[in-house]
């Protein structure tokens, strides 16, 4: 069925309204020839999933090439420069989550000593020249490789160079979604600044504390938009969306360049190469997955702006959100809503250099990260839900408190690591 109306997209994204609230986590890693510590080319990756098969993933393929899993609600996918991804379950809680990713990262382990192979778990490859890192064949990315460099400088280095942690967030109504939309707009760069993991370049410091950060500041369709700082509402996303130009059209299993038409465009029915054809909701959907922004909305909310972490603090970001967004809703809007819009902004712009010392509203973000995590340890407590040992989900913000006990980013222990070993043997997990 052709899309008739904006009406019918703005309904799709009331339909995506839950009763009951889930979470899913999504995580990328990097993987290096254990000899040569070059990155992982396809035909290697390739063999990892294979390998994988015999914990029960199904094979997921484009044409004849394999390019990911499935099981039981799980995926795992390659990204351009054949990083793994392993996007999660819809799960009810942390305990969950972290069960979840744990079984992963142990398949993940026994693959890589079978293969000859190492995994890192950071926000930028510290090793790799970009033209040094093999492609894989998926279609949307020969595209993407040509189109994106055209309107972000950054851009072939995110794709290529970069990992992430996201966290995907249910909502129970348009106004739920109003108010967790702007609260993880603001958060932006808390996240940046808590999490950042991403300091190395090249074999040498980048400058940043999370460079992935700065890279995704500089990326074609990405970055923090002003209107998301503002009261959001689903038309108003359906209108940035209809205005955004499209990456590609995917038709008949192919990928065709739109030439800047935008999705405004293929509903007018104005595309000459797709015969001037009309788009349906699968489209509208492959659309909304080619905006690269910090937060963005599908039939849930995506949270993208934690650089990917090793085993020790992985569950520390999805645990700090839902502590958050879903057990402490209204006390933590609270304290954004005080916030200055362009200081936000700025602050975001600052975060993935200055860290825990960027400020927000004449307070440094180590100062605000104390009071958020309060926040998230009330509301996973309030959330109530305990492991087999009795613990509630507030047991995995210990890194966090960490974190802010040291007043140190995972970042900067890197540098530290690094000056003092003369080496990266460190990052492997």
């Amino acid at each position: 069925m052709f899309i008739k109306s904006k009406e019918e997209l703005i309904n799709y994204f009331h339909k995506g309204a839950k009763k009951e609230l889930f979470i899913g986590v999504e995580n990328e890693k990097f993987l290096f020839d254990q000899t040569t510590n070059s990155r992982a080319a396809y035909s290697k990756v390739k063999e990892v999933l294979n390998y994988l098969k015999k914990f029960g993933w199904q094979e997921i393929t484009e044409g004849e090439n394999l390019i990911g899993l499935k099981n039981n609600g799980k995926n795992i996918s390659l990204e351009p420069g054949n990083q793994i991804e392993l996007s999660g379950a819809k799960l009810k809680n942390i305990h969950e989550v972290c069960s979840e990713s744990f079984v992963f990262l142990d398949e993940m382990k026994k693959a890589c000593k079978e293969l000859n192979l190492k995994m890192i778990s950071v926000g930028f490859d510290p090793i790799s020249k970009i033209e040094n890192i093999p492609k894989n064949p998926k279609k949307r990315y020969e595209i993407m490789t040509i189109e994106m460099p055209k309107h972000g400088k950054s851009s072939l280095e995110m794709m290529y160079q970069t990992c992430g942690t996201q966290v995907n967030i249910d909502y129970n109504s348009e106004i739920d979604f109003k108010t967790k939309f702007k609260l993880a707009s603001y958060l932006t760069p808390i996240s940046i600044a808590l999490f950042a993991n991403s300091s190395i370049k090249q074999m040498k410091p980048s400058g940043f504390l999370s460079y992935r950060s700065k890279v995704w500041q500089n990326t074609s369709r990405g970055g923090l938009p002003e209107v998301f700082l503002e009261d959001m509402s689903f038309e108003k996303y359906v209108d940035m969306s209809l205005n955004m130009p499209l990456l590609f059209i995917q038709q008949n299993s192919k990928h065709i360049k739109a030439d800047g038409k935008t999705f405004n465009d293929f509903m007018d029915g104005n595309i000459k190469v797709i015969e001037n054809k009309k788009p349906t909701l699968k489209d509208f959907e492959t659309h909304l997955a080619t905006i690269f922004t910090e937060v963005r909305l599908k039939n849930y909310i995506e949270i993208r702006s934690i650089d990917a972490c090793e085993w020790s603090c992985h569950c520390a970001g999805p645990a700090f959100y839902v502590g958050l967004l879903y057990g402490n809703l209204e006390e933590t809007y609270e304290v954004i809503n005080k916030w200055n819009k362009l200081d936000v902004m700025n602050a975001y712009l600052e975060a993935p250099k200055k860290g825990l010392d960027t400020m927000i509203n004449n307070k440094s973000i180590l100062e605000w990260s104390k009071i958020l995590l309060n926040l998230s340890k009330k509301g996973l407590q309030k959330r109530n839900i305990k492991n087999k040992s009795g613990k509630d989900e507030s047991i995995f913000l210990k890194n966090i408190e960490n974190t802010l006990l040291n007043k140190k980013t995972k970042a900067e222990k890197i540098i530290e690591d690094f000056n003092e070993k003369k080496g990266i043997d460190f990052f492997y997990e």
